[in-house]
């Protein structure tokens, strides 16, 4: 693509305060868990919430890539983040006794776990992104569904002879007494080692909070969201369409995949069911894109804190939980997306009323200096 695209594109303009009121934030929150913990007044509950909030955060964010910058419907997230969770924890359960240094092991799966999702995003976008719409989320639901249900039926084992993998049963992988079983077909992965923290999560959000936002205020994301405004003008321009869809396709599936390391690093057995890896899961991560503003990386943010922590903040109140819990989405929604609580949001908005009492007090200054 020409310089002169990228100049019309705004690739040059500077970025946003926005980004550094996001950062902030999210560093500001991190502090005051931190104190929280230890001063111990934190908890048991919420102190276990720590790591899947790191992990919703990761994979909204990531998600946002695709939804709201570029513009374009996927609905199989939980797959690559299924991905990167096998991929990392299959990794760390190998060399648990061969590198012994638990924080060089844990930096080597999340990079294994990251780049594995991204090759499969990548391999899967060359075909599914020519499709728009409907049709992209149909086909990358498919996708998640069909890793899930790969994961569950193979069966992995490693002996003196090699490695051994069936998709029937452990008896058929037909190990030697020094075998060793390393997938369980539904069963999962056991034993992987608990290594993930609330520290280590924030790092991987800041990560992609940083990587997410320059992306957006850089000359490449001016012209991925000239992609998604308009197509057939970006084209015009000399844009190439399929390389920057495939660029933030893996790029999403990279964090997706990192929250995947964080997920399998948290547990002790790690199983591909339909909440975790399913479609219930793609939905929820979609949910949190939604409700957050469509675009918005500090929404994803925000949405994925306050929609992980409700639930189980709940839990007190037994039946009536979920029926809250719906009832808080429903007023969400209509407070972001209705057009008369959206005007009324902005006219009584920080902003708006600083402004409107500062004009109001300019005739009064006026009127006392003409006396």
């Amino acid at each position: 693509m020409s310089q002169k695209a990228i100049k019309l594109l705004g690739g040059n303009r500077p970025k946003d305060k926005n980004n550094i009121i996001t950062i902030s934030l999210v560093v500001a929150l991190f502090a005051i868990v931190e104190l929280l913990k230890g001063t111990g007044h934190i908890s048991n509950l919420l102190s276990g919430l720590l790591v899947p909030i790191c992990m919703y955060i990761t994979l909204a964010v990531s998600l946002n890539l695709v939804v709201g910058i570029l513009g374009e419907l996927s609905l199989g997230h939980a797959g690559f983040m299924c991905v990167g969770a096998y991929s990392s924890a299959l990794f760390s359960l190998v060399t648990k006794d061969m590198i012994p240094m638990t924080w060089l092991r844990l930096i080597l799966a999340f990079l294994i776990g990251g780049l594995v999702a991204a090759i499969f995003g990548l391999l899967i976008g060359v075909p599914v992104l020519r499709l728009k719409g409907d049709y992209l989320a149909i086909v990358t639901l498919a996708f998640g569904e069909i890793i899930k249900n790969l994961v569950t039926i193979l069966h992995l084992g490693v002996d003196s002879h090699g490695i051994h993998f069936s998709t029937e049963s452990v008896a058929a992988l037909h190990l030697q007494e020094d075998g060793k079983i390393l997938i369980k077909g539904a069963l999962g992965i056991t034993g992987v080692p608990k290594s993930s923290t609330f520290e280590i999560g924030f790092i991987i959000v800041m990560l992609t909070l940083l990587v997410s936002l320059n992306l957006v205020n850089s000359a490449k994301g001016r012209v991925i969201m000239a992609i998604r405004d308009n197509r057939i003008a970006a084209e015009s321009v000399g844009i190439n369409i399929t390389t920057y869809k495939l660029f933030v396709f893996s790029l999403s599936a990279f964090f997706a995949g990192l929250a995947g390391v964080l997920y399998s690093h948290n547990l002790a057995t790690l199983t591909a069911n339909t909440n975790n890896f399913g479609y219930n899961m793609s939905i929820a991560i979609l949910l949190l894109v939604v409700l957050g503003g469509v675009g918005s990386i500090r929404g994803s943010v925000i949405a994925a804190i306050i929609l992980t922590a409700l639930p189980e903040l709940l839990r007190g109140l037994s039946d009536y939980r979920m029926l809250i819990y719906s009832i808080l989405l429903i007023v969400i929604m209509l407070f972001n997306a209705s057009p008369k609580l959206v005007a009324l949001r902005e006219r009584y908005s920080p902003k708006n009323l600083f402004k409107r009492i500062f004009r109001k007090k300019q005739p009064e200054k006026e009127a006392n200096a003409d006396v």
